[in-house]
C-alpha cells in the first residue's frame, strides 16, 4: 500500500493548513470536472479550525464552486447542534456561514435524535444521496487523537469491527458520551482520505501509526487503508518530530 500513501510535513500549522486548502481546491475542481459534484466529509477537533477559516477567506472561497459541493461529517458527538463541542456547529461558524453554499448541500448528523436512531437516519441519508452506488466520498478529512483514534473509532470499541453498516453509534467510555461515526469500510471507500495532524503531543502516536507494529485495536487509525483511493498525511513539524522522513 506504500504507493497509495503520501506524507507531507510543514514547518508550521499555518503552512499545513494552507497546503490542505490548496489540496481541497484541486480535488474539488477535478471531481466537479469529472462528475459535476464534489463530496466531502469534514472532521472535528481543533486542528481543522484553521483550515475552515482559510477556506472561508477571500483568497480561497472564490476558487471553489460551492453550489456543487456537498458536505457531510465523519463523526459527531451526541451533544446539542448549537453546542461548541458539536463538529457541525464549528464548521458552520468558521466556514459554512461565510460562503455561498446551498443549505440543501449540507448534511449534518441528526444528533437531535437518540444515538441509534441518529446513526440509522444518517446511513439512510447516505444511501439516498449515493443511490445505487456504494457510498464513496471524493474526500474524507480525518484527525488523529493522541490515543490513536480517528473519527469516533476509539481503541477497543466494538465499532472497529463493524462490517455491515456505514454509520454506527458508539459509546466512548473514557469521555462518558455517545458519538456517531462513519465506519472503517465507508471511510476506506473514499477516493481521497486526508489526515491533518498538528502539535508535539501527536508526535509519538503519529510515529506509531505510520511506523510501529500493526495493532489496530489499540491504534484504530491504522485501520484506514483506502480500497482504491489515496491516503494523505498532512503534519506540522512538531507532530512529525519522531518521524525519520520529512519534507
Amino acid at each position: 500500500m506504500a504507493d497509495k500513501i503520501t506524507l507531507k510535513v510543514f514547518a508550521t500549522p499555518d503552512l499545513m493548513s494552507e497546503a490542505a486548502g490548496e489540496f481541497i481546491v484541486r480535488i474539488a475542481a477535478e471531481s466537479i470536472a469529472a462528475r459535476g459534484k464534489f463530496t466531502i466529509a469534514l472532521s472535528g477537533g481543533n486542528t481543522p479550525g484553521k483550515l475552515f477559516s482559510l477556506l472561508a477567506s477571500a483568497s480561497f472561497r472564490e476558487r471553489i464552486d460551492w453550489k456543487k459541493i456537498f458536505v457531510f461529517w465523519g463523526d459527531e458527538r451526541c451533544v446539542p447542534m448549537d453546542s461548541e463541542r458539536n463538529n457541525a456547529h464549528m464548521a458552520k461558524t468558521l466556514l459554512l456561514d461565510k460562503i455561498k453554499i446551498p443549505t440543501a448541500n449540507i448534511y449534518p448528523i441528526p444528533v437531535n435524535l437518540g444515538p441509534a436512531e441518529a446513526a440509522k437516519k444518517y446511513e439512510e441519508t447516505l444511501n439516498f444521496f449515493f443511490g445505487e452506488e456504494l457510498p464513496s466520498f471524493d474526500l474524507i478529512l480525518l484527525g488523529l487523537g493522541d490515543n490513536g483514534h480517528t473519527a469516533s473509532l476509539f481503541p477497543y470499541t466494538s465499532v472497529l469491527i463493524e462490517t455491515h453498516h456505514w454509520i454506527r453509534e458508539v459509546h466512548v467510555e473514557e469521555q462518558k458520551e455517545w458519538r456517531i461515526t462513519m465506519t472503517v469500510p465507508l471511510i476506506n471507500q473514499a477516493a481521497h482520505i486526508a489526515f491533518l495532524v498538528s502539535g508535539i503531543e501527536k508526535a509519538k502516536v503519529l510515529q506509531t501509526i505510520l511506523n510501529g507494529p500493526y495493532d489496530p485495536d489499540q491504534y484504530p487509525a491504522q485501520l484506514i487503508k483506502p480500497a482504491e483511493g489515496h491516503l494523505f498525511w498532512f503534519a506540522d513539524q512538531a507532530a512529525a518530530t519522531d518521524l525519520k522522513t520529512c519534507e
